[in-house]
């Protein structure tokens, strides 16, 4: 694992791995900065890899020559989904240019917005101005493009319904009425 870790500068494994490989390791970086045969001898009779330790040797060993100690990074990922298990990767500092001092990015000028959002950052330069001008006026014209395209597309909206007539029920009568009024006799009063 630590033969990996040097010749790939970043290997992915399990938290308790990666602090034991931590403390096998180090000392080994340590010792590659000072380049002698004896030191060479002493960091291969632990690693067994000559690949690994001419890696050492020749890529890491010029980089880390002035950090007086901690050349590993642990960064912790998540939980593995078979076992549960914390995983993490471990990493050589001085070879993640992520988080080099020297190499930290430029952020992005922020732009304090209200709840419209409309507003843009102003252009850096007179040529940015300008290109952000014509790109306005190739976009007004594009919109009334669109405009004039949608306006015959208008239908005016369509007049209600009139109501249709609800059939009455006929009242409720006794039964006694019913049959009066199929015979024909009534009576009054």
């Amino acid at each position: 694992m630590a033969s990996s870790l040097i010749l790939n500068k970043r290997i992915e494994t399990t938290v308790a791995k990666a602090k034991a490989l931590r403390k096998f390791v180090e000392p080994l970086i340590t010792k590659s900065k000072e380049d002698t045969t004896h030191s060479r001898r002493v960091v291969f009779s632990y690693l067994k890899d000559k690949y690994a330790v001419t890696e050492l040797f020749r890529e890491v060993a010029p980089r880390i020559a002035d950090r007086p100690g901690g050349y590993t990074r642990i960064l912790h990922t998540g939980f593995r989904l078979g076992d549960g298990s914390e995983m993490c990767i471990i990493e050589l500092v001085d070879f993640n240019e992520t988080y080099k001092a020297g190499a930290v990015p430029e952020a992005k000028a922020r732009t304090r917005r209200g709840r419209s959002g409309a507003k843009k950052a102003a252009p850096a330069t007179e040529a940015a101005a300008e290109t952000v001008g014509a790109e306005a006026d190739a976009t007004a014209v594009t919109a009334a493009e669109g405009d004039a395209k949608k306006a015959p597309e208008k239908k005016a909206p369509a007049k209600p319904a009139a109501p249709k007539p609800v059939a009455k029920a006929a009242p409720k009568t006794s039964g006694a009425k019913v049959a009066a009024v199929k015979t024909g006799a009534t009576k009054k009063g």
